[in-house]
């Protein structure tokens, strides 16, 4: 009886705590509401001076202080063969790159994303977004390997859908997300650039190592915010 009566003070005593801390959850768009006004006129002034080095300290200020430990919403994408897909449904930490067709990559870029997925797919869900329609995405979803999954969003079909609102428009692409198994938001890097002077071997290493960096330091370990995820709660 004693015991049934510590239990039932303890949970009384820990429910307040719970709820409070979901309170406290902030997802990504709410992030972007807060953070993204400020980083979009400070950008457009460093851009205007041409200033692109000032350009990329603004993102990476608006990523590690302002989006870093959000929580990605529930956004939905639809899969080839047209039906939809949330995000959360995919359960383990994701690697969540969008794209749209237009958009050049480094010759070595999806060869490495390739091996690694090769490699982690057990471990990472490896996700390619792209913002075209069916048939396009289809085109570009041959040179991605099966240990990929490529969706896509019509934005002809959405344009006031708010996935569009939030995640294309609001960083640009291309983008690439690092999300915790709970699809908190870890990082959010730009793609590789260089000259177009780089052999196959040179371009696969830049594109392999950059990758490799962002899965090794967050989804492989989350170190940087295991901490957090003991204390946040999750709906």
């Amino acid at each position: 009886m004693i015991k049934l009566l510590l239990g039932f003070i303890l949970i009384l005593l820990v429910s307040p705590i719970f709820a409070q801390q979901k309170e406290n959850k902030i997802f990504f768009s709410e992030a972007l509401a807060l953070h993204l006004p400020k980083y979009k006129s400070n950008a457009e002034k460093a851009y205007s001076r041409r200033d692109y080095k000032e350009a990329t300290m603004l993102f990476d200020s608006l990523v590690e202080y302002g989006l870093n430990g959000s929580y990605m919403n529930n956004f939905q994408f639809s899969q080839l063969n047209s039906k939809e897909v949330s995000l959360y449904d995919f359960k383990k930490p994701t690697y969540l790159i969008k794209y749209a067709s237009w958009c050049v990559t480094t010759e070595g870029e999806i060869p490495a994303i390739n091996e690694l997925a090769n490699k982690y797919s057990e471990e990472i869900d490896f996700v390619i977004l792209f913002w075209d329609d069916q048939k396009t995405t289809k085109k570009m979803a041959k040179s991605y390997n099966e240990n990929i999954k490529v969706l896509y969003v019509n934005e002809l079909n959405n344009r006031g859908a708010y996935v569009v609102s939030q995640l294309k428009h609001s960083l640009g692409l291309p983008t690439t997300f690092l999300l915790n198994k709970d699809k908190m938001i870890l990082d959010i890097r730009r793609g590789v650039t260089h000259s177009l002077n780089k052999s196959f071997e040179e371009s696969f290493d830049l594109n392999y190592n950059l990758i490799y960096d962002g899965i090794a330091n967050h989804l492989l370990s989350d170190k940087k915010y295991n901490t957090n995820q003991e204390t946040v709660a999750i709906n």
